[in-house]
């Protein structure tokens, strides 16, 4: 969608200097842009590569100084720079229609707008609200429900009974509402535990490729509003991510833990049963939470069992000198040694 300057600019609350009627189509990096492409800078290192960039359009800090481009001045370049990129570049269209191979069963309840692609299936008593598009091969197992405006990229499979709010977005391999992993010994062999619970994923979730979440065993796994999942992250049953929380790729979250709001986790995160993450709190790449652990409201956390940031690093470093203490110890037995013959 191709804009003028000043349309981009009174959309994002930015101050524009230069030609106002110059056009804008796409975003891109300043190393790939063309001239009716937007970049932005945020720091001052970055002033270099947008002065050499093809893009007539820059959107930067108001502290910020480039000459010979077009500027649209915002206090936060980066976020202004998504939200032009929302509005410039549609979102692309998974589904359009009804296609002839969907199986959909005669008690669904589809809402006008709904697109299904092909071979998908839905089962009876689905409920999907209007404007949702289900791309090629989705499942949709019995009485689950979609939102408003949901978005399942092809080979998404929603278990029966699982709820997405409105605005969802999940994408290709994802699966929603399968058992939780739960098991009781009896005499030496493994009887299942009930997973019987619910999943509930709320308004303006975003789910990553080949993610799992899993269904409570009694109780509901919740994912609430506005949080973001990347790719092969593992929700174990009854677990609970707040608000706005973010969860790296190949994060493991296991039974009834508890995650707060605004939390950031990094990539390959483990965390055990029963713990508690408080909001706000940041979990490092690699980080692992023992059972039970209570990581408290605002923490930096890294390491194996997590441990604040500061301390980490100070341990880290002793490790890091092991080899040379380690032959500095040797010497000093081989001189006692020689000194008491």
């Amino acid at each position: 969608m191709t804009r003028t300057t000043k349309e981009l600019a009174d959309f994002l609350g930015c101050t524009l200097e230069g030609d106002s009627a110059a056009l804008v189509s796409a975003v891109a990096s300043p190393a790939s842009a063309t001239p009716e492409d937007l970049i932005y800078v945020d720091s001052p290192r970055h002033l270099d590569r947008a002065t050499a960039s093809a893009a007539k359009c820059v959107l930067i800090a108001p502290s910020l100084s480039l000459s010979g481009k077009i500027l649209l001045r915002h206090a936060d370049p980066k976020l202004a720079f998504a939200r032009a990129a929302a509005w410039l570049i549609p979102a692309p269209t998974i589904a359009r229609g009804i296609h002839p191979t969907a199986v959909i069963a005669p008690s669904a309840r589809l809402a006008p707008g709904v697109a299904v692609g092909p071979y998908a299936v839905i089962e009876e008593e689905v409920h999907i609200a209007a404007g949702a598009q289900i791309g090629a091969f989705c499942f949709l197992g019995r009485g689950s429900r979609l939102g408003e405006d949901c978005r399942l990229f092809p080979r998404v499979t929603i278990y029966p009974g699982a709820s997405l709010g409105s605005r969802v977005i999940v994408h290709s391999g994802a699966v929603i509402g399968s058992d939780g992993f739960g098991y009781v010994a009896e005499n030496g062999k493994r009887l299942k535990f009930p997973q019987v619970g619910g999943v509930e994923i709320q308004d303006d979730v975003e789910i990553g490729a080949n993610a799992t979440i899993d269904r409570g065993s009694l109780d509901c796994t919740q994912i609430r509003h506005g949080a973001k999942l990347d790719n092969l992250v593992h929700v174990a049953h009854n677990v609970t991510i707040g608000e706005n929380t973010v969860i790296a790729a190949q994060t493991g979250v296991s039974g009834s833990s508890s995650i707060g709001a605004n939390v950031l986790v990094g990539g390959q995160v483990g965390i055990a049963d029963h713990c508690e993450i408080e909001d706000g709190a940041i979990l490092g790449a690699q980080a692992g939470i023992p059972t039970g652990k209570t990581i408290r409201r605002g923490q930096l956390v890294w390491g194996t069992p997590a441990r604040p940031l500061v301390k980490f690093k100070e341990q880290f470093a002793w490790i890091a000198r092991l080899p040379d203490l380690a032959k500095r110890v040797k010497k000093l037995e081989a001189r006692v040694l020689a000194e008491g013959k």
